[in-house]
């Protein structure tokens, strides 16, 4: 999440530099409370994006909808990624986004809630490209795992244990959990392999 991302993207889309959004974007991910939904997850995403771009069909659209996936991020809310979603089409609205593309984005946005299957190329990538930590090697995944607990601390230890073994075990019953294409089936393969360990773990502890 740099000045110089932004800069390229605004201008991308014919924007201007919309500096304040930017400060925005960069307060709310650094917000007190994220251990694992920060700038560097966003980061991240991008990084993964810029090797897949060649996978997308709308690459404007893609490229600023990680910007705000995450924006707004209460763990004990159920509206974060509606609230990320109608911030950024507000955005894109306000500097004259054409309504197609502003839907566009919005449903990029949502499609990272992970409850319902992705209906485009461009859904398919951003939610692969999401979901990468899962894939990662043993080590940085149980980072992440540990991240995440951080992030729910006002949850009772035996309540949560239950809720994120359910959570893992939803992506652990897919069909595949990555449908892009940009993966390698061995990252499908350390995916689950990391979500049957993080589940044995939690379900060991209980």
């Amino acid at each position: 999440m740099t000045t110089e991302r932004w800069l390229r993207l605004m201008k991308a889309w014919g924007f201007e530099a919309n500096p304040q959004t930017f400060d925005a974007l960069v307060d709310g991910y650094s917000g007190k409370g994220r251990h694992y939904h920060t700038a560097k997850h966003v980061s991240a995403c991008l990084e993964h994006l810029d090797a897949y771009l060649d996978q997308v069909e709308n690459p404007r659209e893609v490229k600023i909808a990680p910007w705000f996936h995450d924006a707004i991020y209460k763990p004990l809310s159920s509206k974060n990624e509606k609230e990320s979603a109608d911030w950024a089409a507000s955005f894109l609205s306000e500097n004259g986004a054409k309504g197609t593309e502003v839907s566009r984005v919005h449903r990029l946005i949502m499609v990272t809630e992970h409850n319902a299957p992705t209906q485009t190329a461009d859904e398919a990538v951003l939610v692969d490209i999401d979901l990468s930590i899962l894939g990662a090697i043993p080590a940085t995944y149980d980072m992440f795992e540990r991240a995440v607990r951080k992030e729910y601390k006002l949850v009772p230890s035996f309540l949560y244990r239950k809720k994120r073994a359910e959570v893992l075990r939803g992506f652990l019953a897919r069909e595949k959990i990555y449908t892009s294409g940009c993966f390698p089936p061995d990252f499908e393969r350390q995916a689950r392999e990391n979500l049957l360990n993080a589940i044995t773990t939690l379900e060991g502890n209980a």
